[in-house]
């Protein structure tokens, strides 16, 4: 299938999404299509997909013009879409799921799924899926649910698959089978796009790259493009990428977390019995795939999680069972993984949003009132130092980008003295420029001497900043290894394997397995 979208625009309310996007997939072809988040990627596959109509432009396919009234168009066109999240009943079964939307029913209306369940076998066995058809999706791996995806698709015989951030939620062993399998898929005539800001994979998986960015192509580039060019057609200006990180020279275990139980509504344990230490002057980086346990161990960290058991010592002080205030009073930034929700208010203003930590303390306020004069000057100097990109620091959070937001959080949180500072996916939704800032702040903060705890899904993210890498898998910690430490290894451990046997594991196979050239901290697996 040859796909062409010509003129393709799409507004919202006044908003243009996409503005007036030409492209062109050949058959048998990775087309990726790079782009920060808000770049308006997913909106102009939700066009093609038939989930938006095109305010402008036309599709082709084959050199025909098409027009989709919806999903359903699509799909009997050839196209196929697996979205970021998963489109799939959990208490069903894959042929179930598979069958849902097509359905063929014999005597008193049961449903026949015989016949889709002889197709997934041989959807399965022509690339390798191993995907049982009676199996219940809730008790597959995240990797497998997205083969269960793809299957969907090809089940409807689709020549053109979309894929939407397909990585988001995979180890990186489960990247590797997903671009063998888009091998395969192309290989057998199926054309891909493939949606990502991540440029490594892109690099990686595509025969050719269109950049968009804000809601306009910007570029189009060959694989073999070096990052720092595609980091700039994301960004519109010239991007450093590497840190430059120094050796971290740790001190005493400031933070130590006994026995820590936190426990789901249902009473399932989020968090199953973690201990570990984090020492001054280091970062701590938690990995692991999201919905492992993550948000849960901060919250309880924060005070945020009431069905939490066992002992948080900072300095030697029980942080267990204290409020939220007492916990920043103690010295602890927060940075929360959703600013909109968690840690900022939108209809506030940015030098207001600087002060929600310190609003009732000197200098900021003389008893209950207020010091607008001191809040604003301060504001000023906060918006200067952390090139924060806003008319004003009147203006109302709500009018800044992703990136901007995140800078007045950590502006926020490192304007006082800290003991402990912790970010929850500090860089999501952050351009690739405002990443570059974000890392380096927080790498001063570890260099001052406090000790730093991040908390990320993107891998790339929790190499470049750990000094050592803790990683969860179901609540429980597989162990915690160097910042060093191969992707390989720490793929291992985000599927449930500890750090002993991943690092053996690895050890065993034939060929290199590339480390970053970082040092060794004290107390590399524990």
């Amino acid at each position: 299938m040859k796909l062409e979208l010509q003129g393709i625009t799409k507004s919202f309310d006044g908003f243009v999404a996409n503005d007036h996007i030409d492209l062109v997939v050949e058959p048998g072809q990775v087309h990726c299509l790079l782009g920060e988040n808000g770049a308006g990627k997913s909106t102009l596959m939700n066009v093609l997909f038939g989930l938006y109509e095109p305010t402008e432009g036309r599709i082709l396919i084959d050199g025909e013009p098409v027009v989709f009234k919806g999903p359903g168009d699509a799909m009997a066109a050839g196209i196929g879409m697996v979205h970021q999240h998963f489109m799939l009943i959990p208490v069903f079964t894959v042929a179930e799921n598979v069958a849902l939307g097509n359905e063929k029913t014999g005597v008193a209306g049961f449903l026949k799924l015989e016949e889709t369940r002889k197709a997934i076998r041989e959807i399965s066995d022509r690339y390798g899926f191993d995907v049982d058809p009676d199996a219940l999706v809730e008790d597959l791996p995240v990797g497998v649910q997205q083969r269960v995806e793809i299957i969907k698709a090809l089940v409807r015989n689709a020549n053109l698959l979309i894929l939407d951030e397909p990585t988001a939620v995979l180890t990186p062993q489960e990247t590797d089978e997903l671009i063998s399998i888009i091998g395969q898929l192309t290989a057998a005539g199926t054309s891909i796009i493939f949606i990502s800001h991540k440029l490594r994979e892109v690099k990686e998986v595509s025969d050719k790259i269109t950049v968009i960015r804000r809601g306009k192509v910007v570029g189009t580039a060959n694989p073999d493009a070096p990052v720092t060019e595609l980091a700039s057609l994301m960004v519109g200006r010239s991007v450093e990428l590497s840190l430059g990180r120094t050796q971290a020279v740790p001190g005493e275990a400031k933070l130590q977390i006994r026995n820590l139980l936190v426990r789901h509504e249902n009473g399932v344990p989020a968090v199953d019995h973690v201990s570990f230490d984090v020492h001054a002057g280091e970062i701590l980086a938690v990995a692991g795939v999201q919905g492992n346990g993550q948000t849960e161990l901060v919250e309880a960290i924060m005070g945020l999680r009431e069905k939490a058991t066992g002992s948080i010592l900072l300095d030697g002080n029980e942080l267990l069972g204290r409020s939220v205030k007492q916990i920043i009073n103690a010295g602890v930034g927060y940075v929360p993984e959703d600013r909109s929700t968690d840690g900022l208010i939108g209809s506030f203003s940015i030098a207001d949003n600087l002060v929600l930590n310190r609003y009732d303390r000197a200098p900021m306020s003389k008893g209950l009132a207020l010091k607008p004069a001191k809040i604003a000057a301060s504001a000023v100097e906060k918006v200067a130092e952390y090139d924060v990109r806003a008319g004003s620091a009147q203006s109302l959070i709500s009018t800044l980008s992703g990136g901007n937001q995140q800078k007045v959080v950590l502006a926020r949180e490192f304007s006082r003295p800290l003991e402990l500072f912790i970010a929850s996916q500090p860089t999501r939704g952050v351009d690739v420029g405002s990443i570059e800032f974000l890392h380096r702040r927080i790498l001063a903060e570890r260099d001052s001497g406090t000790p730093v705890i991040i908390v990320s899904t993107e891998l790339d993210e929790v190499r470049e900043l750990g000094d050592r890498i803790a990683v969860l898998f179901h609540g429980e910690l597989m162990g915690i290894v160097p910042g060093n430490t191969s992707r390989e290894v720490l793929g291992l451990m985000m599927a449930g394997t500890s750090a002993e046997e991943a690092l053996a594991q690895v050890a065993a196979e034939p060929g290199e397995h590339t480390t970053e050239q970082r040092p060794t901290l004290p107390g590399g697996i524990a």
